[in-house]
């Protein structure tokens, strides 16, 4: 529902556990343990997004060679009660639920995580990402070292693509380059080059905001958008008589021109523009 990216409005709530509800914390510090746990062990963890033009207050680094997130405690004495929770769910190896800042407001989830490591003279601790207890024969850690890399690496993943969500909603103002709808469930970041081609990159430069449909299209060769911007629908579409979708949603934007950034630094990259063309012409 949220491509991965949820907004800090939907956990105000919190959950429902044996019918109490639950806070996820108030996200203003990093080490959340709840009032209505009976243990010692914190119950989330949280990295505060970046703001523009600050410096992020924890530099909580992924660290991909070991295939683990390295965590700071909070600052001030190593014995307070937040960092004493951080060292109680090393001990009690406890699930915790991590919330990873994309954008101010906007937060990534990695769960379960668990901390598997604990280094006071540097302040930190290693959190490594879980699997589903049915995958890991029970015991809920990713145990080898193949395994963990390929779960952190799923995360990094999922996060590369939230901030390129992101970056290309802010680029075209939330609305489709085609069309110039702008209802944000059905606004899209569509890729010029596909992800897993070396130039596929998760950057705005390679990306352009489209609604559901003109995506799909744009996807399925049956939309192409040549170096110059201009929107080009297939022969075959462009044949077809069918209902006031197909004329006006698709026939009708045939050789229009894409609503393109302001800041020409954020524009599609033209000659990632004739690549992809390349693929529609040669669909056609």
């Amino acid at each position: 529902m949220f491509n991965d990216i949820v907004p800090l409005i939907q956990f105000r709530g919190g959950f429902i556990h044996q019918g109490r509800r639950v806070s996820f914390g108030s996200f203003q510090k990093g080490i959340h343990r709840a009032k209505e746990q009976q243990g010692p062990a914190a119950l989330t963890l949280t990295t505060a997004p970046p703001k523009p033009g600050k410096a992020a207050p924890y530099d909580d680094v992924v660290d991909m060679d070991s295939g683990a997130i390295l965590y700071h405690y909070r600052s001030g004495s190593p014995d307070q009660s937040d960092n004493r929770a951080l060292r109680a769910a090393l001990e009690l190896q406890a699930p915790l639920i991590y919330f990873w800042g994309i954008t101010p407001g906007q937060y990534q989830i990695v769960a379960p995580a668990f901390v598997t490591q604990d280094d006071p003279t540097s302040a930190m601790v290693m959190l490594e990402v879980g699997l589903p207890l049915a995958d890991t024969r029970g015991d809920g850690l990713v145990s080898s070292e193949d395994a963990r890399r390929y779960a952190l690496s799923m995360v990094m993943r999922r996060y590369h693509q939230a901030r390129f969500r992101r970056d290309v909603m802010l680029a075209y103002r939330g609305r489709c380059a085609i069309c110039a709808l702008k209802e944000a469930q059905l606004i899209e970041a569509a890729h010029i080059i596909r992800d897993p081609h070396p130039e596929g990159l998760a950057t705005v430069v390679n990306g352009i905001a489209m609604c559901a449909i003109h995506h799909l299209a744009y996807d399925r060769n049956l939309l192409g958008i040549d170096p110059r911007g201009m929107v080009h629908i297939s022969d075959r579409l462009l044949r077809e008589v069918d209902g006031p979708m197909l004329r006006t949603g698709l026939q009708g934007f045939h050789e229009a021109s894409i609503a393109q950034p302001v800041s020409h630094s954020e524009r599609p990259d033209p000659m990632r523009l004739a690549t992809r063309f390349e693929e529609f012409i040669r669909a056609a």
